[in-house]
């Protein structure tokens, strides 16, 4: 079972100048899975919150992580930054996969900055901000998931 934490990056959102929709979308993308969310949070376009919000959810024991936000070229979209530095390795294939299946529905998907990486007990995927964006970047790794998740978790597997 993978245990989740989901964390809304934007500024507005966590001001309550606008209600997140990115976050309750990833929310119901992984209870169709099965997974189970453990933790779920907003936090402002800034690297020390975002780096915060994935430490604590990982110490609380959510072997995955999911950004939504932040992942774009804009000034204020530093999640990249952010899980780069503090993460073990990143692991490209997920950015490279997340990009390239998007491709296939905007050309937009080119500026985009989605990344995995290994961050303490986590696996950490930035996801998009746009809420049909995430869902479907999320749909597009999820076969590496399980496996994944328990690599991060130093958990030994057959593969």
């Amino acid at each position: 079972m993978i245990r989740v934490g989901i964390i809304t990056v934007s500024d507005r959102a966590h001001a309550g100048e606008y209600e997140d929709d990115g976050g309750p979308a990833v929310r119901a993308a992984c209870e169709q899975r099965g997974w189970i969310v453990e933790a779920e949070t907003i936090v402002p376009d800034d690297i020390e919150p975002i780096q915060k919000a994935i430490r604590a959810f990982s110490a609380q024991g959510c072997g995955l992580v999911l950004t939504t936000g932040g992942t774009g070229i804009a000034p204020r979209d530093v999640t990249p930054e952010a899980i780069r530095g503090i993460m073990r390795i990143e692991i490209p294939g997920f950015g490279e996969t997340m990009r390239m299946r998007s491709l296939a529905i905007t050309p937009n998907a080119m500026i985009s900055r989605c990344l995995g990486a290994h961050v303490d007990q986590s696996l950490v995927l930035a996801l998009p901000g746009k809420p049909t964006g995430a869902v479907e970047c999320l749909e597009f790794v999820e076969g590496a998931l399980p496996h994944t998740v328990k690599l991060c978790q130093g958990v030994p597997t057959s593969c």
